[in-house]
Protein backbone atom coordinates (compact mmCIF):
# COMPACT_ATOMS: atom_id res chain seq x y z
CA UNK A 1 0.00 0.00 0.00
CA UNK A 2 2.63 2.39 1.14
CA UNK A 3 4.58 1.35 -2.60
CA UNK A 4 1.51 2.52 -4.36
CA UNK A 5 0.55 6.12 -2.70
CA UNK A 6 4.10 7.05 -3.27
CA UNK A 7 4.15 5.95 -6.89
CA UNK A 8 0.85 7.60 -7.39
CA UNK A 9 2.35 10.89 -5.74
CA UNK A 10 5.60 10.94 -7.57
CA UNK A 11 3.20 10.92 -10.46
CA UNK A 12 0.53 13.41 -9.22
CA UNK A 13 3.85 16.06 -8.32
CA UNK A 14 5.01 15.47 -11.86
CA UNK A 15 1.79 15.72 -13.56
CA UNK A 16 1.36 19.51 -11.53
CA UNK A 17 5.10 20.13 -12.50
CA UNK A 18 4.48 19.47 -16.32
CA UNK A 19 1.35 21.92 -15.73
CA UNK A 20 3.24 24.67 -14.71
CA UNK A 21 5.85 24.35 -17.01
CA UNK A 22 3.73 24.80 -19.74
CA UNK A 23 1.98 27.62 -18.47
CA UNK A 24 4.42 29.79 -17.59
CA UNK A 25 5.99 29.22 -21.50
CA UNK A 26 3.03 30.09 -22.54
CA UNK A 27 1.72 33.16 -20.46
CA UNK A 28 5.03 34.37 -21.09
CA UNK A 29 4.64 33.69 -25.14
CA UNK A 30 1.24 34.90 -25.26
CA UNK A 31 1.84 38.48 -23.40
CA UNK A 32 5.42 40.52 -22.52
CA UNK A 33 5.55 40.88 -19.03
CA UNK A 34 7.37 43.84 -18.88
CA UNK A 35 4.70 45.80 -21.55
CA UNK A 36 1.62 44.57 -19.33
CA UNK A 37 3.61 46.46 -16.11
CA UNK A 38 4.68 49.34 -18.35
CA UNK A 39 1.16 50.15 -19.57
CA UNK A 40 -0.44 50.30 -22.83
CA UNK A 41 1.28 54.18 -23.52
CA UNK A 42 4.88 53.46 -22.26
CA UNK A 43 7.61 54.72 -24.46
CA UNK A 44 9.77 51.88 -25.04
CA UNK A 45 12.80 52.91 -23.48
CA UNK A 46 10.81 52.80 -19.93
CA UNK A 47 9.30 48.94 -21.41
CA UNK A 48 12.74 48.28 -21.95
CA UNK A 49 14.37 49.46 -18.35
CA UNK A 50 11.31 47.52 -16.94
CA UNK A 51 12.21 44.52 -18.50
CA UNK A 52 16.13 44.30 -17.03
CA UNK A 53 14.97 45.39 -13.61
CA UNK A 54 12.58 42.39 -13.21
CA UNK A 55 14.95 39.93 -15.28
CA UNK A 56 12.36 39.60 -18.08
CA UNK A 57 15.40 39.71 -20.19
CA UNK A 58 17.00 36.49 -19.46
CA UNK A 59 15.87 32.99 -21.14
CA UNK A 60 12.83 31.83 -20.31
CA UNK A 61 14.15 28.64 -18.73
CA UNK A 62 16.31 30.79 -16.58
CA UNK A 63 13.00 32.35 -15.37
CA UNK A 64 11.28 29.29 -14.83
CA UNK A 65 13.87 27.98 -12.71
CA UNK A 66 14.15 30.89 -10.44
CA UNK A 67 9.86 30.73 -10.28
CA UNK A 68 10.46 26.90 -9.15
CA UNK A 69 13.19 27.75 -6.74
CA UNK A 70 11.48 30.81 -5.48
CA UNK A 71 7.97 28.31 -5.04
CA UNK A 72 10.09 25.76 -2.82
CA UNK A 73 10.99 28.67 -0.85
CA UNK A 74 7.26 29.96 -0.15
CA UNK A 75 8.12 32.97 -2.58
CA UNK A 76 5.15 33.04 -4.88
CA UNK A 77 6.55 36.46 -7.07
CA UNK A 78 4.84 39.49 -6.38
CA UNK A 79 1.57 40.70 -8.27
CA UNK A 80 1.96 43.20 -11.21
CA UNK A 81 -2.07 44.26 -11.09
CA UNK A 82 -2.18 45.05 -7.11
CA UNK A 83 1.14 45.34 -6.19
CA UNK A 84 1.11 42.58 -3.22
CA UNK A 85 3.01 39.51 -2.88
CA UNK A 86 0.92 36.84 -4.86
CA UNK A 87 1.37 34.35 -1.37
CA UNK A 88 -0.58 36.91 0.08
CA UNK A 89 -3.23 37.68 -2.35
CA UNK A 90 -3.84 33.83 -2.28
CA UNK A 91 -3.85 33.85 1.59
CA UNK A 92 -6.55 36.24 1.68
CA UNK A 93 -8.93 34.41 -0.97
CA UNK A 94 -8.40 30.48 -0.45
CA UNK A 95 -10.67 30.41 2.75
CA UNK A 96 -13.74 31.77 0.64
CA UNK A 97 -13.22 29.68 -2.33
CA UNK A 98 -12.48 25.90 0.28
CA UNK A 99 -15.75 27.30 1.85
CA UNK A 100 -17.53 27.38 -1.76
CA UNK A 101 -16.48 24.39 -2.75
CA UNK A 102 -17.14 22.56 0.20
CA UNK A 103 -20.61 23.59 0.26
CA UNK A 104 -21.23 22.80 -3.75
CA UNK A 105 -19.97 19.10 -2.27
CA UNK A 106 -22.54 18.86 0.47
CA UNK A 107 -25.40 19.91 -2.21
CA UNK A 108 -24.21 17.53 -4.92
CA UNK A 109 -24.56 14.94 -2.21
CA UNK A 110 -27.40 16.01 -0.43
CA UNK A 111 -29.25 15.76 -4.03
CA UNK A 112 -27.71 13.14 -6.04
CA UNK A 113 -27.08 10.33 -3.69
CA UNK A 114 -30.85 10.23 -2.66
CA UNK A 115 -31.59 10.77 -5.73
CA UNK A 116 -29.86 7.98 -7.36
CA UNK A 117 -30.98 5.67 -4.67
CA UNK A 118 -34.48 6.22 -5.39
CA UNK A 119 -34.04 5.64 -8.79
CA UNK A 120 -32.24 2.38 -8.20
CA UNK A 121 -34.62 1.63 -6.29
CA UNK A 122 -37.83 2.45 -8.24
CA UNK A 123 -35.97 1.13 -11.27
CA UNK A 124 -38.12 1.65 -14.56
CA UNK A 125 -41.02 3.67 -13.28
CA UNK A 126 -41.62 7.15 -12.95
CA UNK A 127 -39.49 7.86 -10.30
CA UNK A 128 -36.49 6.24 -12.85
CA UNK A 129 -37.42 8.29 -15.19
CA UNK A 130 -37.81 11.53 -14.03
CA UNK A 131 -34.15 11.16 -12.05
CA UNK A 132 -32.49 10.40 -15.36
CA UNK A 133 -33.86 13.68 -16.73
CA UNK A 134 -33.22 15.58 -14.40
CA UNK A 135 -29.81 14.29 -14.52
CA UNK A 136 -29.69 15.21 -18.31
CA UNK A 137 -31.47 18.61 -17.76
CA UNK A 138 -28.91 19.49 -14.93
CA UNK A 139 -25.91 18.13 -17.18
CA UNK A 140 -27.19 20.40 -20.54
CA UNK A 141 -27.56 23.92 -18.02
CA UNK A 142 -24.89 26.21 -17.73
CA UNK A 143 -23.80 27.39 -14.75
CA UNK A 144 -23.68 31.25 -15.55
CA UNK A 145 -27.54 30.58 -16.93
CA UNK A 146 -28.61 29.31 -13.65
CA UNK A 147 -26.59 31.66 -12.11
CA UNK A 148 -28.47 34.34 -13.22
CA UNK A 149 -32.23 32.58 -13.18
CA UNK A 150 -31.21 32.00 -9.18
CA UNK A 151 -30.83 35.73 -9.16
CA UNK A 152 -33.54 36.37 -10.56
CA UNK A 153 -35.63 34.71 -8.55
CA UNK A 154 -34.27 34.81 -5.16
CA UNK A 155 -33.06 38.42 -5.47
CA UNK A 156 -35.57 40.20 -7.83
CA UNK A 157 -39.23 38.39 -8.05
CA UNK A 158 -38.46 36.89 -4.15
CA UNK A 159 -35.44 39.52 -2.65
CA UNK A 160 -34.89 36.27 0.13
CA UNK A 161 -31.30 35.59 -0.47
CA UNK A 162 -28.22 38.03 -1.40
CA UNK A 163 -26.25 37.69 -4.66
CA UNK A 164 -22.96 39.34 -4.45
CA UNK A 165 -20.85 39.19 -1.54
CA UNK A 166 -19.28 36.49 0.78
CA UNK A 167 -19.75 37.88 4.36
CA UNK A 168 -22.53 35.70 5.50
CA UNK A 169 -23.40 32.15 4.65
CA UNK A 170 -26.24 33.32 3.60
CA UNK A 171 -24.19 34.70 0.24
CA UNK A 172 -23.31 30.96 -0.38
CA UNK A 173 -26.49 29.25 -0.48
CA UNK A 174 -27.05 30.16 -4.32
CA UNK A 175 -23.35 30.17 -5.54
CA UNK A 176 -23.36 26.54 -3.89
CA UNK A 177 -26.42 25.91 -5.56
CA UNK A 178 -24.96 26.46 -9.11
CA UNK A 179 -21.42 25.09 -8.05
CA UNK A 180 -23.13 22.02 -6.84
CA UNK A 181 -25.74 21.33 -9.49
CA UNK A 182 -22.87 20.64 -12.27
CA UNK A 183 -22.30 17.89 -10.19
CA UNK A 184 -25.07 16.20 -9.25
CA UNK A 185 -25.65 14.32 -13.03
CA UNK A 186 -22.28 11.76 -12.90
CA UNK A 187 -22.94 11.44 -8.99
CA UNK A 188 -26.58 10.15 -9.36
CA UNK A 189 -25.78 8.45 -12.23
CA UNK A 190 -22.66 6.53 -10.45
CA UNK A 191 -24.90 6.08 -7.60
CA UNK A 192 -28.25 4.29 -9.39
CA UNK A 193 -25.59 2.27 -11.29
CA UNK A 194 -23.61 0.86 -8.07
CA UNK A 195 -27.18 0.07 -6.24
CA UNK A 196 -28.78 -1.48 -8.90
CA UNK A 197 -25.98 -3.74 -9.27
CA UNK A 198 -25.62 -3.80 -5.30
CA UNK A 199 -29.40 -5.04 -4.83
CA UNK A 200 -29.14 -8.01 -7.44
CA UNK A 201 -25.99 -9.49 -5.85
CA UNK A 202 -25.43 -12.84 -3.93
CA UNK A 203 -24.99 -11.20 -0.32
CA UNK A 204 -28.25 -9.31 -0.83
CA UNK A 205 -30.53 -12.42 -1.32
CA UNK A 206 -29.20 -13.89 1.39
CA UNK A 207 -30.22 -11.06 3.53
CA UNK A 208 -33.42 -10.96 2.40
CA UNK A 209 -33.79 -14.09 3.37
CA UNK A 210 -33.02 -13.69 6.65
CA UNK A 211 -35.85 -11.11 6.50
CA UNK A 212 -34.06 -8.42 6.16
CA UNK A 213 -36.52 -5.27 4.34
CA UNK A 214 -36.80 -2.03 3.48
CA UNK A 215 -34.88 0.62 5.74
CA UNK A 216 -33.28 -2.19 6.95
CA UNK A 217 -31.67 -3.53 4.32
CA UNK A 218 -30.82 -0.76 2.68
CA UNK A 219 -28.60 1.09 5.13
CA UNK A 220 -27.25 -2.04 6.80
CA UNK A 221 -26.49 -4.32 3.72
CA UNK A 222 -26.56 -2.55 0.67
CA UNK A 223 -25.58 1.37 0.40
CA UNK A 224 -22.54 1.01 2.10
CA UNK A 225 -20.97 -1.11 -0.99
CA UNK A 226 -23.28 1.20 -3.34
CA UNK A 227 -21.19 4.02 -2.07
CA UNK A 228 -17.86 2.48 -2.37
CA UNK A 229 -16.87 4.22 -6.36
CA UNK A 230 -19.09 7.46 -5.71
CA UNK A 231 -17.02 8.00 -2.19
CA UNK A 232 -13.56 8.60 -4.70
CA UNK A 233 -15.63 10.34 -7.48
CA UNK A 234 -16.68 13.19 -4.57
CA UNK A 235 -13.00 13.65 -3.85
CA UNK A 236 -12.09 14.45 -7.58
CA UNK A 237 -14.94 16.82 -7.82
CA UNK A 238 -13.75 18.58 -4.42
CA UNK A 239 -10.73 19.38 -6.95
CA UNK A 240 -13.22 20.71 -9.56
CA UNK A 241 -14.64 22.91 -7.43
CA UNK A 242 -12.07 24.64 -5.90
CA UNK A 243 -10.35 25.26 -9.87
CA UNK A 244 -13.84 25.52 -11.28
CA UNK A 245 -15.51 28.42 -9.22
CA UNK A 246 -14.27 31.04 -11.71
CA UNK A 247 -17.54 31.30 -13.38
CA UNK A 248 -19.90 31.00 -9.99
CA UNK A 249 -17.32 33.32 -8.03
CA UNK A 250 -17.66 36.11 -11.04
CA UNK A 251 -21.56 35.69 -10.70
CA UNK A 252 -22.17 36.16 -7.16
CA UNK A 253 -18.78 38.77 -6.58
CA UNK A 254 -17.29 36.31 -4.25
CA UNK A 255 -13.79 37.31 -3.48
CA UNK A 256 -12.34 34.05 -4.15
CA UNK A 257 -9.76 32.10 -5.90
CA UNK A 258 -11.59 32.13 -9.51
CA UNK A 259 -12.44 35.34 -9.55
CA UNK A 260 -8.68 36.72 -8.43
CA UNK A 261 -7.96 34.36 -11.40
CA UNK A 262 -10.24 36.08 -13.52
CA UNK A 263 -9.27 39.50 -12.41
CA UNK A 264 -5.29 38.42 -13.06
CA UNK A 265 -6.23 37.74 -16.63
CA UNK A 266 -8.10 40.42 -17.14
CA UNK A 267 -5.11 42.66 -15.67
CA UNK A 268 -2.32 40.26 -17.35
CA UNK A 269 -0.75 40.08 -14.20
CA UNK A 270 1.16 36.84 -15.04
CA UNK A 271 3.01 35.81 -11.88
CA UNK A 272 -0.59 35.71 -10.14
CA UNK A 273 -2.00 34.18 -13.09
CA UNK A 274 1.03 31.47 -13.20
CA UNK A 275 0.77 30.73 -9.36
CA UNK A 276 -2.96 30.04 -9.45
CA UNK A 277 -2.76 27.55 -12.57
CA UNK A 278 0.01 25.51 -10.58
CA UNK A 279 -2.30 25.43 -6.97
CA UNK A 280 -5.14 24.05 -9.38
CA UNK A 281 -3.25 21.86 -11.00
CA UNK A 282 -1.81 21.06 -7.60
CA UNK A 283 -5.32 20.43 -5.74
CA UNK A 284 -6.86 18.27 -8.70
CA UNK A 285 -3.66 16.16 -9.00
CA UNK A 286 -4.26 15.80 -4.52
CA UNK A 287 -8.02 15.28 -4.75
CA UNK A 288 -7.36 12.57 -7.99
CA UNK A 289 -4.39 11.01 -5.66
CA UNK A 290 -6.74 10.78 -2.73
CA UNK A 291 -9.53 9.36 -4.92
CA UNK A 292 -6.56 6.57 -5.93
CA UNK A 293 -5.98 6.04 -2.29
CA UNK A 294 -9.51 5.47 -1.40
CA UNK A 295 -10.38 3.21 -4.44
CA UNK A 296 -7.03 1.69 -3.39
CA UNK A 297 -7.65 1.01 0.56
CA UNK A 298 -11.90 -0.13 -0.89
CA UNK A 299 -10.40 -2.82 -3.39
CA UNK A 300 -7.57 -4.50 -3.31
CA UNK A 301 -7.56 -5.93 -6.40
CA UNK A 302 -5.86 -1.44 -7.35
CA UNK A 303 -3.31 -2.27 -5.35
CA UNK A 304 -2.76 -5.53 -6.65
CA UNK A 305 -2.50 -4.66 -10.51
Amino acid sequence: MVNYILQRAALALAVALTVSLAAFFLLNIATDPAYAIAGEEADPEVIEQIRIRYGLDRPLWVRYMDWLSGVLRGDFGVSYYWNKPVAALVAERVGTTLTLAFSALAVTICIAIPLGAMAALNRNTWIDRFALWLAVSAQAVPNFWLGLILIILFAVMMPILPVSGDSTWQHFVLPAFVLGASSVPPVMRLMRTGLIEVMGSDYIRTARAKGYRGRALLMRHALRNALLPVVSVLAVQLGQKVGGSVITESIFAINGLGRLALQSILGADIPTVQMLIFLFALVFVATNLLADILNAALDPRIRIG
